[in-house]
């Protein structure tokens, strides 16, 4: 297998980066170390080769089964609250990630975690998603094929919580798996009325941000 082309000319030059990182500024992306990891991550590496011109819009694109990559600003602003105020060359403890995806939600934020344990429910999608992690040596991410819903209690409790599917309420699981003063980076909501929400865990208290109004596809419960 020959390496992933991570440099690239054409769609994936600096200059088309660029215009990302600076969209992504004029919408309220502030932490600098997002947006260069915004900027650094080969998101063309991560869909389908006929979409590869749009790898650098701010747009979400289909990589196949009913799911989406999300847009890079989704992806940033998660990253950025999720995060909070990390100070440079601090990281997270572990995270948890619901909806593996194609795997460039991990890639971003890898270096802002010491572990990320990331669970997808459909079983192509998680191994696509293994083999691209492993193709770019990001080693610090686990991929499990499994229902998300329940999280994965024998890793926690978490520092951070990253999900990338909308449930109509949140699960208790993800709420019980959230260490003290951690955060949860959720959408949630039905009937096309999905907000985007940083939960932040105080005790036995959750205190809810809203980030926003959003579109994920729906949090399904199982696994395939």
């Amino acid at each position: 297998m020959n390496p992933p082309n991570v440099s690239g000319i054409g769609m994936t030059s600096a200059r088309t980066r660029e215009r990302l990182i600076a969209r992504l500024r004029s919408q309220g992306i502030s932490n600098e170390a997002v947006l260069e990891r915004i900027r650094s991550v080969p998101r063309h590496l991560f869909i389908d080769e006929a979409l590869a011109s749009h790898a650098y819009d701010d747009t979400a694109l289909p990589i196949g089964y009913g799911q989406t990559i999300s847009q890079p600003y989704i992806v940033a602003l998660m990253t950025q609250e999720l995060i909070g105020n990390l100070q440079p060359g601090q990281t997270l403890g572990k995270v948890l990630e619901i909806g593996t995806g194609c795997g460039y939600q991990s890639a971003v934020l890898a270096p802002f975690a010491r572990h990320i344990f990331s669970l997808e429910r459909l079983h192509p999608l998680a191994e696509r998603a293994k083999a691209r992690l492993r193709e770019l040596k990001i080693n610090n991410v686990t991929v499990r094929h499994a229902d998300g819903w329940r999280g994965w209690k024998s890793q926690g409790p978490f520092q951070g919580i990253i999900v990338a599917a909308a449930p109509e309420t949140i699960p208790q699981a993800l709420l019980d798996q959230l260490e003290d003063g951690g955060r949860l980076v959720i959408p949630a909501g039905g009937g096309g009325a999905q907000r985007l929400l940083c939960i932040t865990r105080d005790g036995d208290k959750f205190h809810e941000r809203s980030l926003g109004l959003v579109s994920f596809v729906p949090l399904v419960e199982g696994k395939t």
